[in-house]
């Protein structure tokens, strides 16, 4: 939930926007043609921090050994996301000011009058911003139109002219993944537990972005689509949070700090998978750099979880805007998987086998692929799986509903299928369980809670006590002069550093020394390297550590 601010905080957070556009981490996109809401730039600090932020998140799932990597388009045909529901269903509430003409999202309005807004229907957040009328955040007035939904996916054409067809700028990476599962099964040798993991962008048309990284038109996230067997118990190890209590609020049991076994055993968390990926992602925010005192997990009501979701929860972090969701973690059953399967008619499953083979007596129709291949074409294999569904005791002609079509079903198109199967396992479609990174977010939170204020000298002096996994930076080598070969000596020490695998050194020599470890404490850089006339006469330099301010002398041969 995004609270309203007090004036320090508020005066905190300008300060340190200004601070991450100046140092170029985070800065709005196109400034010089005014800029565009939900769009901003990674810049020469930024975008290096991004990539090492992406890359410990692709280690962390890869190191779990039965996880893949891989990379789908962006531009995702129409057929796909109408088939995933987002077409119809993929919508935020929207109301307009009668003064001033500036759209608002109805939930983001009401965050002050109800605890949860964004689980409210049409008719309820109408009724809400009726009654409360809350200000404009533009104008200041209360003149607000009927709430509408909007669609949030960016409309595209994919080819030209009238060969094109319909598409969309993907509103997540998940799709792609799906309908990727057959290449992914074989890819695993057909053994359930696997998952399938994705870093890319994602775009929705938001209607009102307002609080900076946190609602994007343009984001990055990351996904991992993990397949399981339902009736397969999976046995996971918790032994690595034995001694870790989370923050946990419970649909039921309100707020309460648990171990995440205990939280799995008591059903709070219904599923054991579940689990483990919310003791997983804390690892990783951690890893990362968040305060684990501002971590909590909270579980979807059911009002707001989606119909075809059995667990839902989300991975919430509090910073300068105050709580904010940065990781949804969901069992969404076999939803996702039976909607393309059902759409396409092309077989999204996975085989188990019984422990003793069964005998089954099938006694139904089926269709007679010489009459009914040519009569339905492409739609041949949906109708198959209809007809096979029917009862017994069906008389024909029969009408069928496919896509949307009605098609009648011939006695002639049909055939009685009876036969007795030795069956030794049978096919399913697989559950799935989704954690959902939104990256962007948590690399706001990185740098809102790695920011540090101080006096120094009577000034406002600015630390970034970034994490060391995710420094853009790694070493700042300054010579205290460039003369009389400290230059020399500091871009050859500097050479060698960047040479290093994974290391990224930054030479500095703008300015009187106090000033560049000042400038090197806001980019976050962890260790600073000084060379000086010392340094000429005995090869040593001073080290500076940034969060003590420590200094000490050493070799540059044993660095």
């Amino acid at each position: 939930m995004v609270r309203a601010m007090s004036g320090e905080s508020g005066a905190r957070l300008e300060r340190l926007s200004g601070m991450l556009k100046r140092r170029g981490f985070i800065l709005p996109a196109f400034e010089i043609h005014g800029g565009a809401k939900g769009l901003y730039d990674f810049g020469p600090n930024g975008g290096r921090l991004r990539n090492k932020v992406n890359q410990m998140w692709l280690d962390h799932w890869i190191s779990m050994g039965n996880i893949a990597e891989i990379s789908c388009p962006t531009i995702t045909p129409f057929e796909v996301l109408e088939a995933s529901g987002h077409v119809g269903e993929f919508s935020d509430f929207m109301t307009s000011c009668l003064s001033c003409q500036e759209v608002s999202r109805a939930d983001t309005l009401l965050e002050n009058y109800h605890p949860n807004p964004d689980s409210l229907n049409k008719s309820e957040l109408q009724e809400l911003l009726s009654k409360e009328s809350p200000p404009c955040p533009s104008c200041g007035d209360n003149n607000w139109s009927n709430i509408t939904a909007q669609n949030l996916m960016f409309n595209t054409r994919i080819g030209a002219g009238s060969s094109g067809r319909d598409g969309f700028l993907r509103p997540e990476t998940a799709q792609g993944m799906f309908t990727s599962f057959p290449v992914l099964y074989r890819h695993f040798r057909e053994k359930l537990p696997f998952g399938a993991i994705q870093i890319g962008k994602g775009y929705r048309n938001e209607i009102s972005p307002r609080q900076g990284m946190i609602r994007l038109r343009e984001f990055n996230m990351a996904e991992l689509e993990y397949f399981i067997d339902p009736e397969m118990p999976i046995q996971h190890d918790f032994s690595n949070w034995s001694n870790v209590n989370f923050t946990m609020i419970g649909e039921h049991e309100g707020e309460v700090t648990i171990s995440i076994v205990d939280a799995i055993e008591t059903g709070m968390v219904r599923h054991a998978t579940v689990g483990f990926f919310i003791a997983k992602t804390y690892d990783f925010l951690t890893n990362v750099g968040i305060d684990s005192s501002r971590i909590r997990f909270r579980q979807h009501e059911s009002n707001e979880m989606a119909h075809y979701a059995t667990d839902c929860w989300d991975a919430e972090i509090h910073g300068s805007y105050g709580w904010i969701e940065c990781v949804g973690i969901a069992h969404r059953g076999c939803y996702d998987l039976e909607a393309h399967e059902k759409y396409t008619g092309k077989s999204l499953r996975a085989r188990r086998d019984f422990a003793t083979p069964k005998e089954i007596a099938i006694d139904g129709w089926t269709i007679d692929g010489s009459v009914a291949g040519p009569a339905f074409r492409s739609l041949a294999g949906k109708v198959k799986i209809a007809v096979e569904e029917l009862p017994l005791e069906t008389s024909f002609p029969v009408n069928i509903t496919i896509d949307g079509e009605n098609v009648t079903v011939q006695e002639n198109h049909v055939k009685r299928l009876q036969r007795t199967d030795t069956v030794t396992g049978e096919w399913y479609i697989p559950h799935v369980i989704e954690p959902a990174f939104g990256i962007d977010r948590i690399i706001w939170h990185i740098l809102d809670h790695a920011y540090e204020e101080s006096e120094k000298q009577g000034e406002s002096y600015t630390i970034m006590k970034l994490n060391s996994n995710v420094v853009p930076i790694d070493y700042a080598v300054l010579p205290l002069f460039e003369k009389d070969g400290m230059g020399e000596l500091a871009r050859s020490l500097n050479s060698m550093l960047n040479n290093k695998f994974g290391v990224v050194s930054n030479y500095d020599s703008s300015g009187s020394i106090g000033r560049r470890y000042a400038r090197a404490d806001e980019i976050g850089i962890p260790v600073c390297v000084t060379i000086d006339h010392q340094s000429l006469e005995d090869n040593t330099v001073t080290i500076r550590t940034r969060d003590t301010g420590e200094q000490t002398r050493v070799k540059a041969s044993e660095l």
